[in-house]
């Protein structure tokens, strides 16, 4: 494993992956003007990374509001959440246009 001083910390190299070609032809294909194939694998984990982040902490508050409820036995009814998602949407788009 190589590593380099960048002035404040080290930083680490990811691991080599082999691909069949026919993926590494993809991917070089989809590669931006001037983008390096570690810019994009560097960009790519830092993507997946927050994906799980946000995938732990939504399956966190699924359990929290499942426990929750099995404790005390109320519930938001589903036309109630729905309403209220549909309304936040509405927000957002109205503020995107402006």
């Amino acid at each position: 494993m190589h590593t380099h001083y960048n002035g404040i910390v080290k930083t680490a190299v990811i691991p080599q992956v082999r691909v069949e070609p026919e993926l590494r032809a993809d991917l070089d294909s989809v590669l931006l003007p001037g983008e390096t194939l570690s810019e994009f694998v560097e960009s790519s984990v830092r993507r997946a990374v927050e994906f799980r982040r946000v995938q732990t902490d939504f399956a966190a508050r699924c359990d929290a509001s499942l426990q929750a409820y099995e404790r005390s036995g109320r519930s938001i009814p589903a036309d109630v959440v729905l309403s209220k998602l549909e309304a936040k949407v509405a927000a957002r788009v109205k503020q995107l246009r402006r």
